[in-house]
């Protein structure tokens, strides 16, 4: 199987690939769009929108779970932790303490001295 050119292709074609694919997957599992949208408690027309690639993304991972595929979702955006060096660069210079707050005038009088 080829892989596509996904770099290549609009936004819009990739969401109708997407979709496409997940239809493919339902008619697999033969899982009537009904039923899907039913148990999901969206209308069969949301649920066409989501297979021509116009749903909300809460809609889609609906639907992959109605068809077992979350699991997916890792291959789709796999979890990539930044390396410890990499967070210590992120979190730049924490403070230590809090300052305390200084008047303008530098100078100290006797009276302040005194306890």
């Amino acid at each position: 199987m080829s892989r596509k050119n996904f770099y290549a292709m609009t936004d819009s074609a990739i969401a109708e690939e997407f979709g496409r694919r997940l239809e493919q997957i339902r008619l697999e599992a033969n899982k009537p769009q009904k039923e899907i949208a039913y148990e999901l408690g969206i209308s069969e027309g949301t649920y066409r929108k989501a297979i021509n690639g116009k749903a909300r993304f809460e809609v889609i991972i609906g639907i992959m779970r109605m068809l077992e595929q979350l699991e997916n979702l890792e291959n789709l955006l796999p979890d990539r932790p930044f390396s410890p060096i990499e967070m210590l660069k992120l979190q730049g210079k924490k403070r230590q303490r809090a300052a305390s707050k200084r008047s303008g005038n530098t100078q100290t009088s006797k009276e302040d001295t005194n306890w």
